[in-house]
């Protein structure tokens, strides 16, 4: 069975003149953390959204599940984003609903369940990702950083999705919380399966997590391979990101903890 869930071929995004992407290749496996990283401006949050369905592509092709997503009715394509969970850049929760039901509104939307129903399920996903029953009725605004990623992955998480893009998840969190959800992620696809899209500037998060790296530069994926491969790779980003100072002291921690 072929284990490809994701396959990107020669994808082009463009905003006016501006080429964002050109000729990018690159797949997702079934059951896989993959890191995205590349320089400021490479275009990896842009990926991530043409992928969910929020760029339309200029060119190129993007397949998931077998299907090409260029070529389905916007309901083909509506069952297909319904088997996706999203987590995006500080977190995205409505500031207006608490997180009960912040995490209830996709099961509202998109399930025939009762509101109540899908207010014990968001519950569920709250203890699910870590989070007391004390929780569900606080209000984003009085959440620290590390509850509010840990309530937009219970969230992302409430369609029991097949594959979870996350982008920059633990950007903003102290190093504590941001261990702390890296180790909940791996719990959580080792315990449900899924496969997740990971974008990230986080070099702990990096070594701890991902199966597999991309990197993006020069307007297309210049390698996707295991992290021992992606860090000898011959490129100058490649070689400063990964063996600078940061990238060591990654590196060492890394090593340390196996």
């Amino acid at each position: 069975m072929d284990d490809t869930v994701i396959d990107i071929e020669r994808l082009e995004n463009r905003f006016g003149a501006n080429v964002v992407h050109q000729d990018l290749n690159l797949t997702l496996k079934r059951g896989e953390i993959l890191g995205v990283v590349g320089g400021s401006g490479t275009g990896k949050s842009v990926l991530l959204r043409s992928i969910v369905g929020l760029k339309p592509i200029d060119a190129g092709e993007i397949r998931v599940f077998g299907q090409r997503l260029n070529t389905l009715s916007t309901s083909q394509r509506a069952a297909i984003e319904r088997r996706f969970g999203v987590l995006f850049q500080r977190g995205a929760l409505y500031s207006s609903l608490n997180l009960e039901e912040n995490i209830a509104l996709p099961l509202v939307e998109h399930t025939p369940l009762s509101r109540q129903d899908a207010e014990h399920i968001a519950r569920m996903k709250l203890a699910l990702v870590g989070l007391s029953p004390n929780a569900a009725k606080q209000m984003p605004a009085a959440l620290s950083g590390g509850m509010i990623k840990r309530a937009a992955l219970a969230r992302a998480l409430a369609l029991d999705p097949d594959v979870l893009f996350l982008d920059e998840p633990t950007a903003g969190l102290d190093p504590i919380s941001a261990a702390k959800f890296d180790q909940l992620l791996l719990t959580l696809r080792d315990a449900l399966g899924f496969c997740v899209f990971l974008v990230t500037h986080d070099l702990d998060t990096l070594y701890t997590v991902c199966d597999r790296v991309a990197v993006i530069s020069q307007k297309r994926v210049i390698v996707a391979d295991t992290l021992a491969n992606v860090a000898a790779t011959d490129d100058t980003w490649v070689q400063d990101y990964f063996h600078g100072p940061r990238g060591r002291a990654a590196y060492h921690a890394a090593k340390e903890a196996t």
